[in-house]
Order: structure tokens, then sequence, then C-alpha cells
């Protein structure tokens, strides 16, 4: 079976996808370089608390770390998609929500985190503009008669 990135829930009689969610390769990539440098600097930090006197190694192993998952899932995290639809947010394969069982939208980081009625939580990772994706989501959410929904 493939591993599909884009949504493949149809859609519902009379529903169309209004606004279409990609992420952004100089957000990922950016993301990434944060993520490593905070790896370098714990790596440097652990060695020195151990004794080590080769702290640049533990420099070395937090840019290599996170430098081959950056490229290892790249192809996956830049083909993903979510579809937001009249009624529905769409994402990766088969998830849909409802807008009216969203309970919360926030950003975090580069990624917005829708949370459910229920619990379920996920994530819209790597957008160039998070506040632009949690207001559209909001605004489609209200129009579909979500009044009880947080944001932040």
């Amino acid at each position: 079976m493939m591993h599909e990135m884009t949504p493949t829930t149809p859609l519902e009689p009379g529903e169309e996808v209004v606004h279409s969610f990609h992420p952004d390769r100089a957000t990922y990539w950016r993301d990434h370089a944060w993520l490593a440098a905070f790896a370098m600097a714990l790596g440097m930090i652990v060695l020195w608390i151990m004794g080590n006197p080769f702290l640049w190694t533990g420099a070395v192993g937090g840019l290599a770390a996170v430098a081959v998952r950056a490229f290892y899932v790249a192809s996956d995290e830049m083909a993903a998609r979510w579809d937001l639809t009249e009624f529905r947010l769409l994402g990766p394969q088969t998830r849909a929500v409802r807008l009216d069982e969203i309970a919360r939208v926030r950003g975090l980081g580069s990624a917005v985190q829708v949370v459910t009625r229920s619990g379920d939580k996920h994530l819209i990772k790597y957008q160039a503009d998070r506040a632009d994706t949690e207001r559209r989501i909001a605004r489609a959410a209200a129009a579909a008669g979500n009044t009880a929904m947080e944001t932040s």
C-alpha cells in the first residue's frame, strides 16, 4: 500500500475545496536549522557534563542527526496537503475533520494544531503564514456553525 500524503477522502455531494494548505520549503529548512542548532548545543552540554574534553563532537552529532532526518523525510513532508471545504478539513490519507467538531485551533511554531471535541489532534506543518492558516480554518468553522471553537 502506498503512503499518500494528500487527502484520499472523497468529497461529499455539493462539497468543494475552498483552500489547500501546502507546506513551505523555506519554512521546513528554517525549522530544521533551529532544531539542528538546539541539538548541537544540547550535545555539547551533555558531553561537558560528562567531562568529555571533545565537546565539538556533540555539535557534529547533533547536526548530523537532524540533517539525516531532514533530508530523509523532506520529500514526504513537502508532499503533504490539507484541503479545506465548506464542511470539513481533509488531511493526508483518510483524515477528515468536520468543521463543527473542531474544539481548538492553535499555532505551534510553524504548524497549526487542530483539536477536535473528541480529543483527536492534527498538525498542519510548515506553514509560511501560520496565522493565515489559523484564520482560514476559524472562519470556515464559524461559517459551518461552530461557535464554541477556541483559537490562540
